[in-house]
């Protein structure tokens, strides 16, 4: 984790410095900003490997911020932190491309644990790329992901996933056929429990399904198993 440069994007002065001092204490390379536009702006400048970013922010709220990087192509790793216990803030910063959530009062030990398993992700899912010899695609259906070049196409056209939505789909391919809980999702994916908090999942599942479902109303790759959890299934 030595010398990964972190984005803190906050703008109360005393969460901002704390934040700070724990990933510097922690041995990251802390960046920091006070607004959305000027959050976005180092954001696109410097390249962090991560960015904690509020969610209500003068200039530019977070939303809006992770909108923007989302949609110019940025996939580094979002962490949104929300004063709202409010499950609609929540779904919406994930659906608009946030990798993780954590809600306001929380512990800066907590938010470095977080960091450390987003970035632990991340490297685990390059070093597997790398040392990866075998080059053919995964293939279901007409759904083809490159889990060493971090690609993934459907029907011939290039998919546009987040981190979290191709980390998810690789894991789904991975275990074609098997019926995988929520649970098991959370713990494979984010690295850690969200203490029963599953929504999580089933945002970036919907997120999937739109991009690889004719009608994401009857999925025929990703199917809901009624009690148990997800199972990926090509056509029949």
């Amino acid at each position: 984790m030595k010398d990964k440069k972190i984005l803190v994007i906050e703008d109360e002065e005393s969460i901002n410095t704390l934040l700070q001092f724990n990933l510097e204490q922690a041995g990251f390379n802390v960046l920091t900003a006070m607004d959305g536009a000027s959050g976005l702006k180092l954001a696109q400048e410097e390249n962090p490997d991560l960015i904690v970013l509020d969610l209500m922010l003068p200039e530019m709220d977070g939303l809006d911020v992770c909108k923007n990087l989302r949609q110019s192509q940025h996939l580094i790793p979002i962490l949104m932190l929300t004063a709202k216990d409010d499950e609609f803030d929540k779904v919406l910063g994930l659906e608009l491309g946030a990798d993780d959530y954590m809600t306001k009062p929380f512990s800066p030990r907590e938010v470095v644990a977080r960091v450390k398993a987003i970035l632990r992700r991340s490297e685990y899912n390059a070093s597997t790329a790398q040392t990866q010899s075998d080059l053919e695609a995964m293939v279901v259906g007409d759904l083809k992901v490159y889990p060493e070049n971090y690609e993934a196409f459907f029907e011939g056209e290039a998919l546009d996933l987040t981190p979290k939505e191709f980390e998810l789909l690789v894991y789904l391919v991975k275990n074609k056929g098997r019926v995988l809980s929520r649970e098991q999702l959370l713990n494979a994916i984010w690295d850690y429990d969200f203490v029963g908090d599953t929504r999580i999942v089933d945002v970036h599942i919907s997120h999937l399904r739109e991009k690889i479902e004719q009608n994401t109303r009857k999925p025929i790759y990703i199917k809901t198993i009624r009690g148990l959890g997800y199972k990926l299934d090509g056509p029949q």
